[in-house]
């Protein structure tokens, strides 16, 4: 199999991508080419044009902006993220821009070549413990909603500021309505602001009062 398939390794610690690369080659696989940030793991992609991208998430230049831009650029190439997050909004972060698959650092690395032989097999590779994580959000029942857009402040919300503002209404955290949207933690802070500041006031009570056309 040596010579056939082939793996773009980027991650930004050495130590961990000697260690990746002994697995895959012992595995059969031929490393093409390594990166030590997100922006070399696309050029480098987009030079050898390899088989599997393999990518850590929190290397600088961000893994998910790479794997959202090798899957545009280079769709025949299966995109799989190796990281140390088992955080619910980079997993779905990561599976929306792309990713074929998504795997733990703390795996066991000689399992990583059956792996990316089941991913390139169409076999999507997420630990068993993220698939249930993927299935209690899904299994979550839906929050009861404001309603209809009655007021007039409801009216100056896209229909993203709309949803994340009925979820936080429900007393759910950022991080839950981050997982519920399948969007960061960030991005719904982005929303609220945006909000308050579309609305012209200082706080979300206030802001639900005026949604509600209390």
């Amino acid at each position: 199999m040596t010579g056939e398939t082939r793996v773009l390794l980027a991650d930004d610690h050495p130590q961990m991508r000697a260690r990746v690369r002994e697995a895959l080659e012992a595995g059969g696989f031929e490393v093409c080419a390594e990166a030590p940030n997100a922006m070399r793991a696309v050029e480098m992609a987009l030079e050898c044009r390899p088989d599997v991208v393999l990518l850590d998430i929190h290397m600088p230049g961000n893994g998910i902006k790479a794997a959202k831009e090798v899957t545009d650029q280079l769709p025949e190439a299966a995109v799989v993220m190796l990281t140390q997050s088992r955080d619910d909004a980079d997993l779905f972060d990561a599976l929306r821009a792309g990713a074929a698959g998504y795997l733990l650092k703390d795996m066991d690395t000689d399992r990583l070549p059956d792996a990316l032989r089941g991913v390139l097999a169409g076999e999507a590779a997420i630990p068993r413990t993220l698939v249930a994580q993927i299935l209690d959000t899904f299994r979550t029942p839906k929050v009861r909603r404001f309603g209809r857009r009655k007021s007039k402040a409801a009216h100056l919300l896209t229909s993203r500021e709309w949803e994340v503002m009925e979820l936080l209404s429900e007393g759910l955290s950022t991080e839950d309505v981050a997982g519920r949207m399948f969007i960061s933690p960030t991005t719904v802070r982005v929303h609220l602001s945006s909000v308050l500041r579309k609305l012209r006031v200082k706080d979300r009570a206030t802001a639900f009062e005026m949604l509600r056309g209390d």
